[in-house]
């Protein structure tokens, strides 16, 4: 469990902050506007009115004691970068900032932001990939060049194991584990034998998935 500081509660932050409190984290909550702040205390562990890119009001939060400092702000990027950098002045571990656009990224990453969410090109690299391929079940983005992805078990596959297959080596790709009937089975070995009644959760370079799956 992490103690968590949350400023601006627009759509995207109210969904962050009901996530946080499903995974049972405590939250600190911080908006300007009165019915944003009032709508998500059923969620947090506390919630205050307040101006995020005043210094003096961010000192009395005690920065330093939070684990993590999500920054949603939504509608003002200079509040945004205003308070990202604040936040690191006054000690924030973990400083995690909302972007909207390629060049606020940067801006945000050069003024205190240690990593950047940039959730619509985020969603959509990953609708782009999920829905344009029949056999793509899921994708997770784990870095720029690699991502994990559950994908049907190729025709060719089928009757054969891993072993056989030399997965590995041939495509330079790892099984992580399989699924059937919506369990995981983690206990991938060179003796697991492919059917058409699983699928698969593989972690590699996109390139080297593009070019296996015929993405």
């Amino acid at each position: 469990m992490k103690n968590i500081l949350l400023i601006g509660l627009g759509r995207f932050g109210r969904h962050i902050a009901i996530q946080l409190s499903q995974l049972g984290h405590d939250i600190m909550a911080i908006d300007t506007d009165e019915e944003r702040v009032n709508d998500i205390l059923p969620f947090v562990t506390n919630a205050q009115i307040g101006d995020s890119t005043n210094p003096d009001f961010l000192k009395s939060l005690g920065i330093g004691n939070f684990d993590i400092c999500f920054v949603t702000i939504s509608g003002s990027f200079q509040n945004s970068l205003e308070t990202t950098s604040l936040l690191k002045e006054l000690g924030g571990k973990l400083v995690i900032s909302r972007a909207e656009r390629d060049v606020q990224e940067k801006f945000l990453l050069r003024n205190g932001a240690d990593k950047v969410i940039y959730p619509e090109k985020q969603v959509a690299k990953w609708a782009s990939i999920r829905y344009t391929d029949d056999h793509i079940l899921d994708y997770m983005e784990v870095d720029a060049s690699h991502a994990i992805i559950e994908v049907e078990v190729p025709s060719g596959w089928i009757g054969k194991t891993v072993g056989e297959l030399d997965i590995r080596k041939k495509y330079n790709i790892n099984i992580m584990a399989v699924k059937s009937n919506g369990k995981i089975n983690m206990s991938v070995s060179t003796n697991t034998l492919f059917t058409n009644n699983i699928t698969l959760l593989v972690l590699g370079e996109y390139k080297a998935i593009q070019k296996c799956f015929h993405i």
